[in-house]
């Protein structure tokens, strides 16, 4: 890293507006070669209007860029890639049809003007771009088999293989398990010390300070603090990143007379998941938790009848619930919040009032006829009390940020008056603001009586929330944990033991 060495990308006053609303207002940015910067912000800060404007994406309506030196008026997306600049975007943009060498190679294969594919070519580059990261893998492998952590390696050095200089990387940990969080940051390490400069947006604070030399925070399209990383810590950029202070919570002592909720016994599914009980209790949070593979997200869909498993039984307030039936479960009193909120939990093109009134429609229904006031009267309400920031109610959910969907998800749930709710990773890619009012949420479910399990990688977030952690490994509940009686560091030894 050559913090004092002449900046690779410098930009300058750069304004934006749409429609009128400034995304950007005289945003400046300097990035030097082999340096990592963090461009931290919430949803709305203008991180992603920024990151297309350096890219050449969208053109500034003032400032200037300026790359080696040299000023771009008007930056296109051929022009940044010729400059090194390369985005991998949190879905990568891979060939899933193609094989990993294909992948690696294609951008450089294009830039080299060569009008006939060249496999020895190909793999050759797909070789040497592994080997610049310190990894190996099957270069004839499709991309549509691999894990998302080799995915993400595949796009990095696809972006490696066409001479990249400047690698921006957006949310690169959120769908990564701890540790191949880890790995990754080894792997920023190694790009930086061989000379290529990161841009790292993320929302992740503790991965902001411990890969980064510097800081960049934006807030309502404005800079509001641009410093070397070792003067920030994580309450001090959460307080720029949200205009306020965020605190560190931990959960209510659980009510000792409180009654059994929820019992598992003996839940068993082939390749997923074996032998696995525990219990529950009304008012309680509990966590669960595991790396890849430990079959954590399979345990949660078999709550909520998504996997039938093949043996065992699960119990709500003492009554068996029908395994593999999601109507029953839901009619038990039994919510689900998946991890993929965009593919199964939302209806992107439906209004934000539709996706919250279509888990309860059913009670506004007469004689086949939806009574349409009652039903919107009823989202709105829930809207209010979870705080969803909605300028029209009719828009489509697509419309609001990862955080605001999270809570329309949750507000179709809490509709229905559940007894146990599963969260399946509840903060995955929300803002930090968004992450701490997630956590409220939590906390006044269980205060309210709910039993609530969150199934998450996310030690803080499991800390911060739970009364007890289950720990998977292999299928298996290998620990039990009082999370007031463990470390955070303690935690990640028991998962990755």
């Amino acid at each position: 890293m050559s913090a004092d060495g002449e900046p690779l990308v410098e930009l300058t006053g750069i304004t934006k507006t749409y429609a009128g609303i400034h995304a950007l207002s005289d945003v400046g940015l300097t990035i030097r070669p082999g340096e990592a910067v963090s461009l931290a912000g919430e949803n709305g800060s203008g991180k992603s209007t920024l990151i297309k404007v350096l890219s050449g994406v969208e053109q500034p309506d003032r400032g200037t860029i300026r790359i080696d030196g040299e000023t771009h008026p008007h930056m296109s997306p051929r022009q940044a890639a010729a400059a090194g600049i390369m985005v991998i975007f949190q879905d990568f943009s891979l060939f899933p049809n193609l094989s990993v060498a294909e992948n690696i190679a294609v951008s450089a294969e294009l830039a080299s003007g060569a009008r006939v594919y060249n496999a020895a070519r190909a793999h050759g580059t797909a070789r040497r771009a592994l080997a610049r990261v310190g990894a190996e893998l099957d270069l004839q492998a499709r991309v549509e088999t691999l894990s998302v952590a080799h995915k993400q390696l595949v796009a990095i050095c696809r972006a490696l293989a066409a001479d990249a200089r400047l690698i921006i990387m957006d949310e690169p940990t959120t769908a990564l398990t701890e540790r191949e969080v880890r790995t990754l940051l080894g792997i920023i390490r190694r790009l930086k010390a061989d000379g290529v400069a990161v841009l790292f947006v993320s929302h992740k604070l503790a991965e902001v300070l411990e890969v980064c030399e510097h800081v960049v925070v934006l807030r309502n399209g404005r800079k509001v603090a641009d410093g070397p990383a070792a003067e920030f810590d994580a309450a001090s950029l959460s307080r720029h990143m949200t205009g306020r202070d965020i605190a560190q919570t931990s959960p209510a002592p659980l009510d000792e007379a409180a009654p059994l909720l929820l019992e598992v016994e003996g839940l068993t599914k082939q390749g997923a998941f074996e032998d696995v009980s525990f219990s529950l209790r009304a008012g309680e949070v509990l966590g669960v938790s595991g790396l890849l593979g430990s079959g954590r997200t399979s345990l949660a869909k078999a709550l909520f009848g998504l996997v039938r498993p093949e043996a065992g039984l699960i119990r709500l307030r003492g009554q068996v619930i029908p395994a593999g039936d999601p109507i029953a479960a839901a009619a038990s009193g039994i919510g689900y919040v998946p991890e993929d909120r965009l593919t199964e939990g939302l209806f992107l093109t439906q209004s934000i009032l539709h996706n919250v009134a279509i888990g309860r429609t059913e009670a506004h229904t007469r004689l086949g006829v939806l009574a349409g006031h009652s039903a919107w009267a009823e989202a709105m309400d829930w809207l209010r009390r979870l705080s969803v920031k909605v300028p029209d109610p009719q828009a489509p959910v697509r419309s609001l940020s990862g955080g605001n969907q999270q809570r329309v998800v949750l507000a179709r749930w809490l509709a229905r008056t559940p007894s146990l709710l599963v969260l399946n990773g509840p903060s995955v890619g929300v803002d930090v603001g968004s992450k701490a009012e997630i956590h409220g949420i939590i906390a006044d479910l269980a205060a309210r009586g709910l039993g609530v399990i969150v199934i998450s990688d996310d030690l803080p977030e499991l800390l911060a929330t739970c009364h007890r952690i289950l720990v998977m490994v292999d299928g298996r509940v290998v620990d039990d944990i009082a999370a007031a009686a463990i470390s955070e560091a303690e935690l990640a030894h028991r998962l990755a033991s």
